[in-house]
């Protein structure tokens, strides 16, 4: 496990490398899905092409805010972001985006299934953060499945209908 940089961050040290590595283990997981977001975005083709590409930019751009959120905590308990290519190669739980998609509801029901999958594991990580007692961490991932549940809801708008 990876040394803590000093801080006088009062979460006991057990607390803050388990914070840490969750908090790295879904930054793996936004970072890969702000690219597949992009994926998205520079592929999408059909009827709905400017309305898909985009809300496609405009999830990226939201997943790149919570990016920053999820590696700036664990900077602030004392840990080092791991964000490289290689480290989300590697450590992504996400499904490879399929790259032969063009259609708009190919692509809405991919990135429907990234952002359903990233969300439960981020509903999954509040209780895991605070069964370590770092409240802030389980409150950050209270944020960010809010904001990947609203993503959701924008993707899957365009599947749905009553008609």
């Amino acid at each position: 496990m990876n040394t803590l940089h000093k801080t006088q961050n009062d979460l006991p040290e057990e607390a803050r490398r388990g914070a840490v590595e969750l908090l790295n283990q879904h930054l793996a997981d936004v970072l890969d899905l702000g690219l597949q977001a992009k994926q998205a975005h520079w592929n999408v083709k059909g009827p709905n092409f400017i309305a898909l590409h985009e809300l496609f930019d405009k999830i990226a751009e939201q997943l790149e805010e919570l990016t920053d959120d999820i590696a700036e905590r664990a900077v602030a308990l004392g840990g080092v972001a791991q964000g490289t290519l290689q480290i989300v190669s590697k450590n992504s739980r996400l499904a490879a985006y399929p790259l032969n998609v063009a259609s708009g509801k190919g692509h809405v029901a991919a990135l429907s299934s990234a952002l359903a999958t990233f969300g439960a594991s981020a509903r999954s990580t509040i209780e895991s953060a605070s069964e370590l007692g770092d409240a802030d961490t389980a409150d950050l991932f209270t944020e960010v499945s809010r904001a990947i549940d609203k993503l959701l809801w924008l993707v899957e708008a365009h599947m749905q209908s009553r008609d």
